[in-house]
């Protein structure tokens, strides 16, 4: 029937480690607007991409793209933790539609979940299981990465075939914008790391509680402007913001990789989840911005923006 958007900064952080009490009330005001343009549309299928952050997918297998037929959030944080509701039928179609279309996905039975895709969920409808939902993973910190082009294919396969839905179909894109935080890598870890981003699913209450432990206090160390750690970018956020709005998507994923970095900090590799969601929403046509909101938010660890959108 028709499709709408919204798109979302996350942070482990809310909640744990805030920014001035007039910041958050400002983000809050934002986020309930966003829930009332979604309760508006009514969606009755929910599309999420969204990363992963070495909770669900490790080295162990690491997919570039893969779509649940069934999922549980791992309730890191302090969220919600449990099964979604996935409609399996869509979760295959969409599927289905991506690897006809030239987009290689994995399909995962027994998708693991985390903040990343339960945080907007919790957002928008209050509960991670009050929609159905089709989860959709992108690899954005697993090194080697491909292209962020990719992203944009695999948006265009799985809205153009969520368009082809006798529903209503909301496209959500979780993750970006600036932002480089503590998250592990490969390359540089000790082999204890090494061990736990190859088998650490599934950690110990107490292991989870001194990971993120160790993020909270991170963040504080980055509001205070210590620490090794990237600064937000907010030109580049708006780069960002304003090329989606204007469907100009090689202004942002036609560069490569170093280019995420260098301007963005590593984990700005998911702005992926917007450029798939926007390229979802392109697939049926023209479409206009109807709220962006945008602020620099250090205590987050993040350049925090949400937007919503629908065809023109």
């Amino acid at each position: 029937m028709t499709v709408a958007l919204c798109t979302t900064s996350h942070s482990p952080l809310i909640g744990l480690h805030d920014p001035p009490p007039a910041v958050r009330a400002e983000v809050d005001a934002v986020l309930a607007r966003a829930r009332a343009f979604v309760a508006e549309f009514d969606p009755q299928l929910v599309v999420v991409f969204a990363p992963d952050h070495y909770n669900g997918f490790l080295y162990d297998m690491m997919p570039s793209f893969c779509v649940g037929a069934a999922a549980t959030s791992v309730g890191d944080y302090g969220l919600p933790a449990g099964p979604l509701d996935v409609d399996r039928a869509a979760a295959y179609a969409l599927a289905g539609a991506a690897l006809a279309a030239g987009v290689d996905v994995a399909v995962s039975e027994d998708m693991q979940v985390d903040h990343g895709l339960v945080q907007p969920m919790t957002f928008l409808f209050g509960a991670i299981d009050a929609v159905p939902v089709v989860p959709v993973f992108i690899n954005c910190v697993a090194e080697p990465l491909g292209p962020a082009v990719r992203a944009r294919r695999l948006g265009a396969a799985v809205g153009a075939a969520a368009g082809r839905l006798d529903r209503r179909v909301l496209v959500v894109g979780s993750g970006g914008l600036s932002h480089d935080p503590p998250v592990p890598r490969l390359a540089e870890a000790p082999p204890e790391v090494v061990e736990r981003l190859k088998h650490g699913r599934n950690p110990t209450r107490e292991q989870r509680a001194q990971r993120e432990g160790r993020t909270v206090a991170a963040a504080a160390d980055f509001a205070r402007g210590e620490g090794p750690y990237r600064p937000l970018n907010p030109e580049w956020d708006a780069l960002v913001l304003r090329s989606l709005a204007a469907g100009d998507f090689a202004a942002i994923d036609g560069h490569d990789n170093d280019w995420f970095v260098a301007e963005g900090g590593h984990s700005a590799h998911e702005v992926r989840t917007w450029i798939a969601a926007y390229a979802a929403l392109a697939a049926q046509g023209p479409y206009d911005v109807q709220s962006s909101y945008y602020r620099a938010i250090p205590e987050w660890f993040a350049g925090f923006a949400t937007t919503t959108a629908r065809p023109r």
